[in-house]
């Protein structure tokens, strides 16, 4: 296996975007050529890194291609998920997050922005996909119709005023009550 950066000789992670690293050295964006002398877990420095000047289509480019990676890592996940566990959350929450996190991690480190159309994609593709039988075991309240909504705010508003002048009326008679 060759190696990555944040990855050990092993290819388990070290940090949180090593796993993808790892599972993404085919874009080229991770370190695989050899430890420069000097620099390493010895050193406890790390090698000196280049910096990029990417262009907008550059990025969307090696972004596009990430995305891709990242569905297909989430298709591998799911399919470990039986059909009867598709609308459990404790079951699928672990691959439904690793999509998004994927996404948005690597949007965060491309500096693509997100939410973004193509990450919103993935994320649509896979609700079709494998969660569209799903429906809420409790009932989704909705605001009641306008008028109603009106009624329930004008009523108390207008019954206020009354109840004060009520109270006002009633205490001006000097009569104690018993």
């Amino acid at each position: 296996m060759v190696g990555c950066a944040g990855c050990g000789a092993d290819g388990r992670r070290r940090g949180s975007l090593a796993v993808l690293c790892c599972a993404l050295l085919g874009t080229g964006l991770c370190h695989t050529g050899t430890e420069v002398e000097g620099f390493g877990q010895d050193a406890r420095t790390s090698p000196p890194v280049a910096v990029f000047n990417w262009t907008a289509q550059l990025v969307e480019e090696t972004y596009t291609n990430i995305t891709q990676k990242c569905w297909e890592l989430f298709v591998d996940l799911m399919k470990n998920v039986t059909v009867s566990e598709l609308c459990e959350w404790k079951v699928i929450s672990r691959p439904y997050s690793f999509l998004q996190t994927c996404l948005e991690t690597w949007a965060d480190h491309l500096h693509y922005g997100y939410p973004n159309a193509l990450a919103e994609r993935y994320i649509f593709q896979s609700h079709h996909r494998y969660f569209h039988n799903c429906t809420l075991e409790h009932q989704v309240y909705f605001d009641p119709p306008e008028d109603v909504l009106l009624a329930m705010i004008i009523a108390p508003i207008c019954l206020i005023p009354f109840l004060v002048t009520l109270v006002i009326w009633r205490s001006k008679d000097g009569k104690a009550q018993p």
